[in-house]
């Protein structure tokens, strides 16, 4: 059980407040596309305007690779901030991140005011968590807020090493809601506990499955990874996506299964098709019925109830990847069949992040869900029961 002070365990009045947010969004030609994660991060910035802190915002967009890409600027981002919030919001336009500007404009702040820093990532210490850009930072404020869980699983200095500066470090509301969520509903569930695991690789969530098999009731398996599983029974699999390295890992891991008494659900029938393409011709086969020059794009239709009902009794349901290629219509039943029973049930339901998020959003079933995660590796690395550097930097209760 993780218990962190948050925003709610503090008194910010008059004090000077960093807060690192996921500012990373999508940019065309100076115009941001998507701002799902400036709205996002409202809740903590008016709750800390409104206790009258002085608040300092900072946090990185895209790879600029520690030199300053005006392309990569933050600047539009304080724009739309300061319409967001209707009030000012001072951009501290330093190829520095921590230059004159930005010393000028927090000296000069008043309570319930909100300044910009440049995109973090302009400084090459910043993925290395090196100590003189952490101590830079930390010299602007009293307090440290880090509300970015998109890169809790790194540690940074604007999310990390700003800490060892600093006296007190809290969480901020998207933040808190990722710990209550995602690391307290797999630690301690209501249960039945369902995790649903898709995608295309097996490798990329060893880890999870191995760690998911020791909390949950059952483990349902679909998308690309599931081709692995049955190629270890040794069923055909046509042309479809195989990691053959992982073969082992998956007997070992329907070995586990039984030995702990978890249902693990992979497909019983598969949509194939002659193509990776949405033209192409495509039929239904049963389970160990693939022929060779086909691939499998998507589960089949009882697959999909079967999984259904294994959902529908569940009290929590993870998710983390799709059912099959979701982006071309004739192979996302599988993925919209899901999401449709998790919106439908009276349950707590999480979506990991990345894809899975990306899905229940384009489908449509996004406020149907108890909480989508913001971050798609970070997810992933609490699912497999890692300390992510971003949420432990934080001071306990």
């Amino acid at each position: 059980m993780l218990n962190k002070k948050s925003v709610d365990d503090i008194n910010v009045k008059g004090k000077k407040v960093l807060v690192r947010c996921d500012f990373n969004v999508p940019l065309q030609e100076g115009k941001i596309t998507d701002e799902n994660r400036l709205v996002a991060a409202l809740p903590t910035i008016k709750k800390l305007i409104n206790d009258g802190g002085k608040v300092i915002l900072c946090s990185h967009l895209g790879k600029p690779k520690g030199e300053p890409k005006p392309e990569l600027s933050l600047a539009p981002v304080a724009v739309r901030m300061a319409e967001l919030l209707g009030q000012p919001v001072t951009f501290a336009a330093d190829a520095t991140v921590v230059g004159e500007n930005a010393k000028a404009a927090v000296a000069a702040m008043k309570e319930g005011d909100v300044v910009l820093l440049e995109n973090t990532r302009y400084r090459v210490e910043e993925t290395k968590n090196g100590d003189a850009f952490s101590e830079e930072l930390a010299s602007l404020c009293d307090i440290f807020v880090n509300d970015a869980f998109g890169t809790a699983h790194r540690a940074h200095c604007s999310n990390v090493g700003v800490t060892k500066y600093v006296d007190t470090a809290v969480v901020g509301y998207l933040m808190q809601k990722e710990i209550d969520f995602l690391g307290n509903a797999v630690n301690n569930p209501e249960r039945p506990f369902v995790a649903i695991l898709g995608g295309s690789k097996v490798s990329s969530k060893i880890s999870v499955i191995n760690n998911l098999l020791d909390k949950v009731d059952t483990l349902i398996i679909g998308g690309g990874m599931a081709y692995t599983f049955m190629k270890a029974l040794g069923e055909e699999v046509g042309n479809s996506l195989l990691e053959a390295d992982y073969l082992d890992y998956a007997k070992e891991m329907m070995e586990k299964a039984e030995k702990k008494g978890v249902k693990l659900l992979i497909p019983i029938d598969t949509v194939v098709a002659k193509e990776f393409s949405n033209d192409t011709e495509y039929k239904t086969v049963g389970r160990g019925q693939m022929e060779a020059g086909w691939q499998g794009l998507d589960i089949g239709e009882k697959t999909s109830e079967l999984y259904a009902d294994a959902i529908k009794n569940a009290k929590t349901v993870v998710w983390n990847g799709p059912m099959g290629v979701f982006e071309m219509s004739n192979f996302a039943k599988g993925t919209i069949a899901v999401a449709k029973v998790m919106a439908e049930i009276e349950a707590t339901t999480i979506i990991g992040g990345g894809d899975s998020a990306a899905a229940v959003n384009i489908l449509g079933f996004g406020d149907k869900m108890t909480h989508i995660s913001t971050g798609g590796g970070a997810s992933l690395e609490f699912l497999e029961g890692k300390e992510l550097p971003g949420v432990a930097a934080a001071n306990d209760k």
